[in-house]
């Protein structure tokens, strides 16, 4: 499913239409047939792939326990127990990453807790960081120990390239 081109479309409702949507949706996924559907691809111990909406993020953990409405699950990165909805779980590996092709800089669709970015401070020196937090308007970075508010739009992606891949492609001499 191409989502850029569904929330392009999404953002040409109004308030109203998007509430009635979700609506909707919310119906449909509480339905009997698609909990029992992945219900029956679950057990006890599997290793499991989610969509935490709080991290805007995929995430890995296990099933702990099977209930009527969630999955109990052993998030494997903080090591907490959370509740997640049947139809969080990604059991066909779909790739769910959304991508807004702005002009500039990155949409807040685009980032997630963890994620590597650059942007230039108040000085105009180059920075690079791990995102810490989304906010509406911001995304709160860590970079050398500090703690910046950047515009999505001032954001760029930081490829990091190990060491070693750099120098078996001869980029680089050892």
């Amino acid at each position: 499913m191409d989502f850029s081109s569904l929330l392009n479309a999404l953002n040409q409702a109004s308030g109203f239409e998007l509430y009635r949507l979700r609506a909707a949706i919310d119906r449909v996924l509480d339905e009997p047939r698609w909990i029992v559907a992945i219900a029956q691809r679950l057990h006890a111990g599997q290793r499991i792939e989610y969509f935490d909406p709080r991290a805007n993020a995929s995430r890995h953990g296990k099933v702990i326990e099977l209930r009527r409405k969630q999955v109990l699950i052993l998030d494997e990165d903080d090591g907490k127990r959370w509740l997640v909805a049947y139809a969080a779980i990604n059991l066909d590996g779909a790739d769910v990453r959304i991508r807004e092709r702005k002009d500039v800089g990155l949409g807040r669709h685009e980032l997630a807790e963890g994620d590597t970015v650059g942007f230039l401070d108040h000085e105009k020196r180059e920075r690079s960081g791990t995102v810490q937090r989304l906010n509406d308007k911001t995304v709160t970075v860590i970079s050398q120990g500090q703690k910046w508010r950047v515009a999505h739009a001032l954001l760029h992606r930081v490829v990091e390239i190990p060491a070693e891949e750099i120098r078996q492609a001869g980029v680089i001499g050892s």
